[in-house]
């Protein structure tokens, strides 16, 4: 039944006409094929030249060109994508660190068109050894002292756990302050020279923007001395210029010392907030920032001449240098950094203890949560270009994310990035666009030339057919199986001159009162006349109307027909006109009542009513002509006589009354069984067999009996089967149960010997005396006897 339904729906998709369905045969898809294949990923244009002498839709599905008998293989016009690997090598670690590849593919080709997303697929792994640079930079106001000494004694141990995860590692240290014009900083002349003193009295150092105190260097233990040799400074308000301290560390890539392939990060520490784009002009500066560098002899030279940068220019700069960073902020200032790091792709915050003692595992645990994740993002994309990414990560069901966590060193993970083009620049030469898809935090990138499919080959320059007489007599240029038609003429052949009547009276002509589109989107404009198209392009059945307003093809169907076939109406302009004895909407009711009717003259038994030819039942009646009723007395009492006499021959009718009397047919079965309708009958005759019959109606509401043709009796019993039966059983209980007193008794038996020799056995008297026997005589002996 679902596969009917399936097969019925897709039968009037292809047939309905509208966008929504076939977006394909829309108005604006016909007008070009670079129009047809910019409506849908399925759309296709046929470019045979009798699509126009048969004003058929040129652009259709795809599959509706082939399947159809008009247009050939040859003549359809469907582009199709095409995925060019042009740098394609495996990950892996690489002889040297610097050769590891982390991106594959990493240079591809995609010719794309409109609407129709095309795959790439991309893996990233995360190399052993990578190279790491971390540039360390710290707010060195005279608030940041004890930091500064315990950063110094640290150093050491950075540099140790750093290596511990890569051997290829660089350690960087710069310190930043704040611009050197007032109210940042104080301008009286002594205090330009020595703004403080430490705690122990010695002087600080005169206030600056940003100072690179050691740019990345292999030997670690430089970075402790440099460390404990800067001297901090001293400002006036709370706010620090960190923001210019991250763009010159970001931006001045040689003077930092960046290598064109590792992984950057920077790590910035400081216990107060920052200034931002417009603080500036507090000081008088208004000159926004530029982004560039400006490091002379490792200070930042521009200090008191640009404002400070923007949160937008520090995050483009950081996305541009593929920087990480991390924020090792006092808990004052964690909420706000931590906002602030929302903006910034590839950053995280950390708490920093008051004296920076918690920095190594604070550097150690960032580091880890920054590349223990890889998030893919698209740059350059422009206009009308989306790229979605799927991944499974490590398992479990695709799903659309650029990120995938848990990624631990020699991991490898995949991604789909599939890319969209929604839609063709107006300028030809934006048809070749190149993008990329980095991993955040990596120089490594793939990079994507986007060459887009706008038009079709037929539309090339060299496919044109000039002045060809094709269209009136080179009265236009052919192109496509089509005319665009030259300056004066217009019509589908280029048939009409404007000077008989002008393009813009031929559309009015054309379009129906009150009506927007000329022919009703669905024909076209000939000389002021309406040439009506076909429903599709695989379809003989064509629009009518002198505006083409009629759709002759759309009405309700009945029984899978048109206004339920020729014999009941037709389709007129989209509604049904039934034929003498039919109506309804789809022509569905029959106004006869003869289906309904029955042998008697009964309209539906007496017990419904007759509409559109078929009975409405009463409550309890069912059946074509309400004859049933399940809840009513069966008749078997009715039909037995006759069944038991016709078919079975027996009962109490004789053979003349039961010719006279049983006219219905009874048809003979092997099995018969009970169902909806069909009412089941017993019948027992004098043998005590059981006979069974079923009744039920068909169309026209005549009884249909059907006899099963043998008969259930009872199996005879066996009386000496069951009398031998009996008297064996009770011998054999009887030979049993002595067998099992003569074997109890036996074992009893057993025991008590078994018993009796056990306690002869222990006996301490001799086995020939009895210790109990007395003589059957007495001696008495006289005690005077022996003196006399």
């Amino acid at each position: 039944m679902k596969l009917v339904v399936v097969l019925i729906v897709a039968c009037l998709g292809t047939l309905a006409q509208g966008n929504e369905i076939n977006p394909c045969l829309s108005a604006d898809a016909q007008k070009s094929c670079a129009s047809c294949i910019a409506t849908s990923k399925e759309c296709a244009w046929c470019v045979s030249v009798s699509y126009e002498q048969e004003n058929r839709l040129r652009c259709d599905t795809h599959e509706n060109h082939l399947r159809g008998l008009y247009c050939d293989p040859g003549d359809i016009q469907f582009p199709t994508d095409e995925v060019e690997k042009l740098k394609n090598q495996d990950v892996g670690d690489g002889d040297n660190p610097e050769d590891a590849v982390q991106v594959q593919p990493q240079k591809v080709r995609i010719k794309i068109r409109p609407n129709k997303p095309v795959e790439v697929k991309l893996t990233f792994r995360q190399a052993e050894n990578y190279p790491v640079d971390l540039y360390y930079f710290m707010d060195l106001s005279n608030s940041m002292e004890d930091d500064k000494e315990k950063l110094a004694l640290l150093g050491n141990k950075i540099a140790e756990q750093m290596s511990a995860i890569t051997k290829n590692f660089r350690l960087g240290f710069g310190s930043f302050v704040d611009k050197v014009v007032s109210p940042y900083v104080s301008t009286v002349p002594q205090k330009l020279k020595m703004p403080c003193k430490t705690y122990n009295g010695e002087p600080c150092e005169a206030p600056y923007g940003f100072k690179n105190q050691l740019s990345l260097d292999l030997e670690t233990t430089k970075f402790s001395q440099k460390v404990k040799e800067a001297r901090v400074s001293g400002n006036l308000d709370a706010p620090e210029g960190g923001f210019d301290a991250i763009m010159q560390a970001v931006a001045c890539e040689d003077e930092i010392g960046w290598r064109p392939i590792s992984r950057r990060m920077l790590v910035f520490s400081t216990d107060a907030g920052f200034h931002h784009a417009g603080d500036g002009k507090l000081g008088g500066i208004v000159t926004p920032n530029d982004g560039q560098c400006h490091l002379k002899n490792n200070l930042y030279s521009e200090s008191s001449n640009l404002d400070y940068p923007s949160v937008s220019q520090i995050a483009n700069k950081i996305k541009e240098k593929s920087v990480s960073v991390i924020f090792a902020v006092t808990d004052l200032q964690f909420d706000i950094y931590e906002k602030l790091s929302k903006y910034i792709e590839s950053s995280t915050t950390g708490r920093l203890a008051n004296d920076s003692s918690n920095i190594v595992t604070l550097i150690e645990d960032n580091y880890k949560k920054i590349t223990s994740k890889v998030t893919l993002k698209a740059d350059g994309l422009g206009e009308n270009i989306t790229v979605d990414f799927f991944s499974r990560c490590f398992g479990g069901e695709e799903i659309k994310t650029n990120e995938c966590g848990s990624l631990k060193i020699g991991q490898s993970v995949e991604f789909r990035a599939e890319v969209m083009l929604t839609a063709c620049p107006k300028d030809r030469k934006k048809w070749l666009k190149e993008f990329s898809i980095r991993p955040l935090g990596y120089q490594e990138k793939l990079t994507v030339e986007l060459e887009m499919i706008c038009e079709c080959q037929c539309e090339n320059a060299e496919n044109e057919e000039l002045n060809s007489d094709k269209c009136s007599n080179g009265n236009g240029t052919f192109e496509c199986g089509k005319c665009s038609c030259h300056p004066g003429r217009y019509g589908k052949f280029c048939e009409c001159k404007a000077d008989d009547l002008t393009s813009k009276d031929s559309i009015k002509q054309c379009t129906a009162p009150n009506a927007t589109l000329p022919c009703s989107g669905r024909g076209s404009c000939v000389c002021g006349e309406c040439l009506c198209n076909t429903r599709s392009s695989d379809s003989a059945q064509t629009f009518s109307g002198p505006y083409c307003e009629c759709d002759d093809y759309s009405c309700n169907q009945f029984n899978e027909q048109i206004c339920g076939g020729p014999e009941r109406g037709k389709c007129n302009c989209g509604k049904c006109e039934c034929k003498l004895g039919y109506n309804g909407t789809a022509c569905e009711c029959e106004l006869s009542m003869e289906k309904c009717t029955t042998d008697k003259g009964l309209v539906c038994n007496g017990h419904g009513n007759c509409t559109c030819g078929k009975c409405v039942c009463e409550n309890q009646y069912t059946g074509f002509k309400c004859e049933q009723c399940p809840a009513c007395p069966d008749k078997c009492l009715e039909y037995t006589p006759c069944v038991q006499c016709k078919a079975f021959k027996f009962g109490k009718l004789i053979q003349e009354r039961c010719l006279r009397e049983c006219k219905m047919e009874i048809f003979f079965h092997d099995k018969i069984r009970e169902g909806h309708g069909i009412q089941l009958c017993p019948i027992k005759d004098d043998d005590e067999c059981w006979a069974y019959y079923t009744y039920e109606y068909d169309r026209n509401g005549k009884v249909v009996i059907k006899a099963q043709i043998t008969k259930v009796c009872p199996d005879q019993l066996n009386v000496l089967a069951i009398v031998g039966g009996v008297v064996g059983g009770i011998v054999a209980v009887g030979l049993f149960l002595l067998l099992l007193w003569k074997l109890l008794t036996f074992i009893h038996d057993t025991r008590e010997f078994a018993k009796f020799e056990k306690e002869r056995q222990n006996a301490k008297w001799d086995t020939g005396e009895n210790p109990i026997y007395k003589q059957a005589t007495s001696t008495f002996k006289n005690p005077t006897y022996g003196s006399q």
